[in-house]
């Protein structure tokens, strides 16, 4: 009888601790889901504290000063996408000379051109194509299971679906294939960085053919020459589909993007993307390492010192990093970029997304960004960190967190220590406190060390993680309203994750606001108010105008000859774009600005610019209220210069008049 009493008081008690662990259950989820409502609805509360200067969206862009800062590019509106192949494109043939298994290291720029190159080298030999593996995502790394390889980034069957009419695309190797393959039995090539067509002919062919399979490890973002002969035309065209059509985000990346975009234009205004681009590694290549004073400096020397050992960089180890910014070979900082953008006309309640990651030299540079502008957000701001775990996938937790483990040398100190022979004998060493080498700013390693230390699995997690972030930055800089960039180009000399941007932008939004200021002209103009950098008169801040906006035409021209030869992604027009119909006025102005850049291609008859076309009436600018915007909404004057500056506030509106007049014609002339 007393057994069956403890029974039931035992079933009670595991009865009331299931329903209390129930309920409780429900309701740490239950305030998990108030808490990120909470966090929504206060990010939405915060976020529209600012003016809202545009409630009526129609009546705004009929606004003078919205057109300036916001229009079009007239001279570029008649441009349009066509990486179409030409009626004489052929179907993949059926008969394979062999698969082409690629295995590609590098950042997210030399990624998305590394597989836009090896799609062309498949075609070019008639090969079938092993979905790429992207060595920076594999599951070793300390990343999910979740999502391998190619799939972390991209969508592998749209990339399948997309390119079916150009080459034939496979998951994986066949079985055989497969474990020779594990078992290195392939022959393999480390493909040079911009290969010709004759390297892959003459070269991999032959053994593709012999063994049905060939392995390219591409490591410098790029396996293929960006300038190809005019008779493999097509070969440009495909690589523009591969980049601009057929590498798709997966579907998480892809929503969180949209989440963050919707978020971004939550007040119904237009906002700027401004990517810093100031990397360590181009830092070092361009020696920039004097335009910081901290332990900052000491790093880009130090890999300034590494590239020199690997031939990677050419010249001396100390360079005047002053002369190399007044030549334009530095990154502009994002104080320049803000008083910039400011001189402009931009008001200080714009909103202005800052991509690219952590910036080289930690947050405190983007504190006068921040005291010029409201409304400067990223993409930690426009986001929680559960929705990024959505896209990280499941991750195990990971042990080497710190620094590594002393050396097998340290432990053998003290084992000979302990079998040194009877005591006394002295002491051991007090073991010396490990050091804690934090990828997000602290490198103690460099005071006491002429070696960085090998990364841990942690900062290789956080390599893969940038590849996602990079995905969401590019995704939102894509659709700006507005991008302007501090520099465009990377550790190796080649156009960067920006110069992407600028030339995806160029492809698919010919037409929309991509500054590329002169940073040498820029520069200059910097130097000749340093002494009183808030306090600019009229003339500087006519002039600033006249720079950015050449930039937006003008320095379109310049940037065909710096870039066209390094990466076809970055300058795709004149292999990918078209030329529509216009007016014989438009015809005969702007046929010069299409020769210079090299589009010489008509469009279709089908595509008829005129549809969307506006009248050279409504892209006219008021020169009284750019004027009144020139006066002054960024800096304060003395009286003294009020009273000196007088004759420059007259011919600045003689000069306003001229330049609204370029620019409703499309640049300077």
């Amino acid at each position: 009888m007393a057994s069956k009493k403890m029974k039931m008081v035992a079933l009670v008690g595991l009865l009331v601790s299931a329903f209390s662990l129930v309920t409780h259950i429900r309701l740490a989820r239950r305030t998990y889901m108030d808490a990120i409502s909470d966090y929504r609805q206060s990010f939405v509360a915060v976020f529209s504290s600012g003016r809202r200067i545009f409630d009526n969206a129609d009546l705004l862009k009929a606004n003078p000063t919205y057109r300036r800062l916001w229009g079009a590019v007239r001279p570029l509106e008649s441009l349009y996408p066509d990486a179409n192949p030409g009626q004489n494109y052929a179907a993949p043939e059926p008969q394979s000379t062999g698969f082409i298994f690629v295995r590609i290291r590098g950042g997210f720029h030399e990624i998305r051109n590394s597989i836009s190159d090896v799609v062309a080298v498949s075609r070019l030999l008639n090969a079938t194509l092993v979905i790429p593996e992207i060595l920076s995502t594999t599951s070793s790394k300390g990343i999910s299971s979740q999502f391998k390889s190619f799939a972390y980034l991209y969508n592998e069957d749209h990339f399948m679906e997309a390119l079916a009419k150009d080459i034939t695309i496979v998951k994986a190797l066949p079985p055989n294939l497969r474990d020779a393959r594990i078992k290195k039995k392939i022959p393999s090539f480390r493909v040079p960085f911009s290969a010709s067509p004759y390297y892959y002919l003459h070269h991999v062919l032959p053994v593709l053919t012999q063994r049905s399979v060939v392995e390219l490890v591409v490591y410098d973002g790029g396996c293929l020459q960006t300038q190809l002969p005019p008779d493999l035309l097509e070969y440009q065209k495909l690589r523009c589909r591969v980049a601009f059509h057929a590498l798709k985000f997966r579907e998480e990346v892809q929503e969180l993007a949209n989440k963050i975009m919707k978020r971004l234009r939550a007040l119904g205004q237009p906002y700027i993307a401004y990517d810093p681009s100031m990397t360590r590694e181009a830092l070092a290549y361009y020696s920039c390492a004097e335009l910081f004073q901290d332990v900052h400096t000491e790093l880009i020397r130090h890999k300034r010192l590494w590239m020199m050992k690997r031939s990677l960089v050419r010249g001396n180890l100390s360079v005047n990093s002053f002369k190399q910014r007044l030549k334009g070979s530095c990154p502009l900082m994002p104080e320049e970029v803000g008083i910039l953008l400011r001189a402009y006309g931009y008001t200080s309640d714009t909103t202005i997304y800052i991509s690219g990651g952590e910036i080289f030299g930690g947050q405190k540079k983007l504190i006068p960004l921040h005291a010029m502008f409201e409304n400067v957000v990223d993409r930690t701001s426009l986001s929680t960190p559960w929705e990024w775990s959505e896209i990280y996938g499941r991750e195990t937790s990971l042990i080497d967190k710190y620094s590594p483990p002393p050396s097998v040398d340290k432990y053998a100190k003290f084992e000979a220590w302990e079998n040194s022979g009877p005591r006394p004998r002295p002491l051991p060493p007090p073991p010396r406190q490990p050091k804690l080498y934090n990828i997000e700013g602290w490198w103690g390693w460099v005071a006491e060390s002429d070696k960085e230390p090998e990364s841990s699995v942690e900062e290789l997690r956080t390599n893969a993680h940038r590849l996602l972030w990079e995905a969401i930055d590019y995704v939102i800089c894509l659709e700006a309203d507005a991008f302007i960039a501090g520099f465009d180009r990377d550790g190796k000399g080649h156009p960067n994750l920006a110069s992407l941007v600028m030339g995806h932008r160029l492809y698919q939004f010919p037409a929309s606001r991509t500054y590329r200021p002169d940073r040498k002209a820029i520069v200059e103009h910097f130097d000749a108010i340093k002494d009183h950098l808030y306090q600019a008169n009229h003339t500087w801040i006519s002039s600033i105008r006249k720079s950015l906006r050449k930039s937006l035409v003008d320095g379109l021209v310049k940037e065909s000859n710096r870039t066209k030869h390094k990466s076809l992604l970055a300058f795709p027009i004149q292999e990918c774009s078209c030329v529509g119909h216009e007016s014989s006025t438009e015809r005969s102005f702007h046929s010069q600005i299409y020769a210079s850049l090299g589009v010489l291609q008509r469009c279709p008859g089908w595509m008829d610019a005129n549809a969307i076309s506006q009248s050279k009436d409504e892209s006219e600018d008021d020169p009284r209220e750019d004027d009144s915007i020139s006066s002054g909404l960024l800096f304060q004057h003395s009286n003294d210069d009020h009273e000196g500056d007088s004759g420059d506030i007259i011919s600045n509106k003689e000069e306003a008049l001229m330049e609204d007049e370029d620019e409703t014609e499309g640049g300077e002339k």
